[in-house]
């Protein structure tokens, strides 16, 4: 079975029609098969980003568009570990907390597949369970 592990530019793209990435994200949320993974600190971020730009309905529906849609995951000590390792690992890169979550639990499920908008960092990082990351969506605008 695919799992896809979520990033917030996909999330983010996929509700605010007014987003440049909001086509390719929204057919790409829309036609994903298999588990869907949203971690937690996504959640968070994506949510704080769309309350701040189109306010609290559009975060509201998207809460509710997400528990419908997809699987939460959380964060575990060991990712947390393994978060910081990434971090001293790749210092020059400059990466945030959330796309190390994001790494971190898929390396821990196994996950090959992401959806992201972040081809920088998500392109950078070499894996533990896997040469690279297969990103989604393949082409952006």
């Amino acid at each position: 079975m695919t799992i896809t592990l979520l990033d917030t530019g996909p999330l983010v793209a996929g509700a605010n029609r007014k987003d440049k990435h909001h086509a390719s994200c929204a057919r790409l949320l829309r036609n994903l098969v298999g588990r869907v993974l949203v971690p937690t600190t996504v959640l968070a971020e994506a949510g704080w980003i769309l309350n701040g730009r189109l306010g609290p309905e559009v975060h509201a529906s998207f809460l509710e568009s997400v528990e419908q849609s997809f699987e939460l995951v959380e964060l575990f000590p060991v990712d947390l570990r393994r978060m910081a390792d990434l971090i001293r690992q790749y210092k020059s890169a400059d990466l945030d907390t959330v796309d190390v979550s994001v790494m971190a639990i898929a390396e821990r499920l196994g996950v090959r597949q992401i959806a992201t908008l972040d081809r920088r960092d998500f392109g950078l990082v070499r894996p533990c369970h896997i040469p690279a990351f297969d990103l989604l969506p393949e082409t952006l605008p």
